[in-house]
């Protein structure tokens, strides 16, 4: 069901289910279906469909073009590939696995797990590409995608990743990915224009910055390790001003990154907990707040929030459309995508829609037509794709 609420509204209470606000009186609208993709100002939802993948998929990523959707399957120890106009399963790459130490972020103490358990992941050298923190493994490993790649016989064997890699048609081959390390718990991994990835080490407080070399084995080196204050996660780079912004997730701040000298900046002071972060235009930031059931505008150059909405619970990953006017939101413990309408001074609340199973990650492919939000979920293993037309709305 779809709901639109007054921002004055938003703002008297301080957390809400959708269900329980009444719907604002709306008044006679004229939708027009457009096919410029940045001149729709509406969204309707149409349908849902499930695709099953793997145990704890956790974060999914299409490649530029939005042919293919790649799903980390933490707990299959596996990438999982997806045609996305087919909805079908690919390829399987699968990890061999190896004994290590995990962590119960439950009860905060380590426990006997497997090395090999994908997190996240981005794409670089034009999808090329395909870089993947392994949870347990303090590093990161790059998947040539199309390519049967194996290490030199010089390669520290003990810092190879064999990964198993299962066609469609049952057909399998083994390729070799190198680790590189970078720290302990390694989380979100962000690529630049100009060659360099980022990544958030959880356990280790730190980001680490690698130089990518695709024509020289293992592809990447470590160049510089960036000390924060606490905890950090997601990831974002400004290429326009040649900054980075990482939400310190176990802390209240947000710290900002000289891309050209990759030194600590200064932190953006903010809300308890945040956990994502996409950038917006005219210098917006939009943050999740993992605890406070909250996502945020914030203005990169001055740290002050601009406005701020209630979410469902425990906010994860949020994405934005192509024309940066809608937000669509993972909440972990109420199963719901959430999305929001941003218009110049606030959020608009316009879906929120059941995603059972635990949603963490998520990612978009659009056309001059329609919106396909896919969505991860966790505990259940599966994606789930709501599919929304793209409408110019006019009074």
């Amino acid at each position: 069901m779809r709901y639109l609420f007054s921002i004055g509204l938003l703002s008297v209470i301080g957390f809400f289910s959708y269900s329980s606000i009444s719907k604002k009186t709306i008044p006679k609208k004229i939708f027009i279906a457009t096919n410029n993709n940045k001149n729709y100002n509406d969204i309707v939802f149409q349908k849902e469909e499930i695709l099953q993948s793997s145990g704890g998929t956790k974060s999914v990523i299409f490649n530029s073009k939005g042919s293919k959707l790649y799903a980390m399957n933490l707990e299959g120890l596996s990438v999982y590939e997806f045609d996305r106009e087919r909805k079908k399963l690919t390829r399987q790459f699968k990890f061999k696995p190896h004994r290590g130490m995990g962590w119960d972020y439950q009860t905060k103490l380590p426990v006997p797990s497997w090395q090999e358990k994908p997190v996240e992941a981005c794409f670089s050298n034009e999808d090329k590409i395909l870089w993947v923190s392994l949870h347990n493994a303090q590093g990161i490993v790059p998947i040539k995608i199309d390519d049967n790649f194996h290490c030199p016989i010089t390669w520290d064997t003990s810092l190879t990743k064999l990964i198993t890699i299962t066609n469609i048609d049952g057909s399998s081959y083994k390729i070799d990915a190198p680790l590189i390390k970078t720290g302990l718990t390694p989380k979100v991994i962000a690529a630049t224009n100009n060659n360099n990835l980022l990544v958030s080490n959880w356990h280790s407080k730190t980001v680490s910055i690698l130089n990518i070399n695709n024509n020289s084995f293992p592809f990447a080196k470590l160049t510089k390790d960036i000390k924060v204050e606490a905890i950090p996660r997601g990831i974002s780079v400004d290429e326009k001003n040649g900054k980075s912004f990482i939400a310190i997730m176990g802390s209240n701040s947000i710290a900002v990154i000289d891309n050209k000298t990759w030194t600590l900046e200064k932190y953006i002071k903010v809300l308890a907990n945040p956990r994502h972060i996409v950038l917006g235009d005219e210098n917006k930031m939009f943050v999740s707040f993992n605890s406070l059931n909250q996502v945020a505008c914030i203005n990169t150059n001055t740290g002050n929030t601009l406005f701020s909405s209630p979410s469902h619970l425990n906010p994860r990953s949020i994405v934005l459309s192509k024309n940066k006017k809608f937000l669509f939101v993972t909440c972990y413990n109420s199963n719901t995508l959430d999305i929001f309408k941003i218009i110049d001074n606030g959020f608009v609340p316009m879906y929120s829609l059941n995603c059972p199973g635990k949603p963490v990650g998520i990612d978009l492919y659009e056309d001059d037509n329609k919106i396909e939000a896919w969505v991860c979920n966790y505990v259940g293993g599966n994606l789930k794709i709501f599919t929304f037309n793209k409408n110019l709305l006019q009074n």
